[in-house]
């Protein structure tokens, strides 16, 4: 019983450093392709708590949600932060990768509103699909 629960504690910690990886790692080349001017809008990843509704069977216990900020100095559209989300969305390896790390939730703010969107990640990939019959 003790060596499961202490699995169960390394387990954690090991998809904790994953998950911070993953982020500094979104940051610095949203951070490389602001500087390039590739982008016209710096992007920051962060934890967030998340929507407890949209949680699944691979939730992290707390901060389920990703959280992208854009830089832009002022507040942005609806229509912006959908762009931004959806862009993500699309990004099929990304989305797996942050649902297999514990991530449900993305959302997308800017640095001067309040409010920002939110999406259910599992609603954008296809997981759970049929395996093929071996003989």
């Amino acid at each position: 019983m003790f060596e499961n629960t202490w699995n169960r504690i390394i387990e954690w910690f090991k998809d904790r450093s994953e998950r911070a990886k993953l982020v500094r790692n979104f940051n610095e080349a949203a951070r490389n392709a602001f500087v390039s001017g590739s982008v016209p809008t710096l992007l920051k990843a962060d934890f967030s708590k998340g929507v407890k509704e949209y949680r699944h069977d691979l939730s992290a216990w707390i901060n389920t949600g990703f959280r992208v900020q854009a830089f832009t100095g002022r507040p942005l559209s609806k229509a912006e932060m959908q762009f931004i989300g959806l862009t993500i969305l699309s990004d099929e390896s990304l989305i797996r990768r942050l649902i297999a790390l514990g991530w449900d939730t993305l959302e997308v703010h800017d640095n001067k509103g309040t409010y920002g969107l939110r999406w259910k990640m599992m609603d954008h990939v296809v997981i759970g699909g049929i395996l093929p019959e071996y003989d």
